[in-house]
């Protein structure tokens, strides 16, 4: 009889555990929590850029601000057991992707899921890699597939959190 007692209360405890254990999605999203901030750096032909990330809606969506030759919002939400990312381009368009976490936990990749508005646009966001170095610096690369779907266009940002 005890250890029955014992046996259930171990597997209460291990129950307890997976129940709150984070979801991939979840972790991935946590992750994206942490560039909560303003960030600096170069783009593309050198060209310096501002980004910043405020954590919004109650702890529910992280908003992304790039400031530089053109400015675009891009949403971070949870969907279930999904990380979704709504970009807000300055071609007019809305991509919408899913994000994956590597193994390792300090790199992000969003791929194309759909679009909204595509019509008379020249293209899309079609993929998004964050690599997360340390606390204080990340990169970017964004890539954009022409509205003929031949030719992909990649933008890449070095950064650096502002003191």
């Amino acid at each position: 009889m005890k250890l029955l007692r014992i046996a259930v209360c171990i597997l209460s405890v291990a129950l307890a555990a997976t129940a709150w254990a984070e979801s991939d999605a979840q972790k991935s999203f946590r992750q994206l929590t942490t560039l909560a901030g303003s960030w600096e750096g170069k783009g593309m032909g050198n060209k310096p850029v501002q980004v910043s990330f405020r954590v919004v809606s109650n702890g529910s969506a992280v908003m992304s601000e790039i400031q530089g030759d053109e400015d675009m919002i891009t949403m971070f939400h949870l969907d279930g057991d999904r990380l979704m990312m709504t970009h807000y381009c300055a071609t007019g368009n809305q991509p919408r992707m899913l994000g994956t976490m590597s193994p390792d936990g300090k790199t992000l990749t969003f791929d194309f899921l759909d679009v909204t508005n595509l019509a008379g646009t020249p293209g899309h966001m079609q993929h998004l890699v964050f690599t997360i170095t340390d606390a204080n610096h990340h990169s970017e690369e964004w890539t954009f597939l022409d509205k003929d779907g031949t030719k992909q266009m990649h933008e890449h940002f070095e950064l650096q959190r502002k003191p």
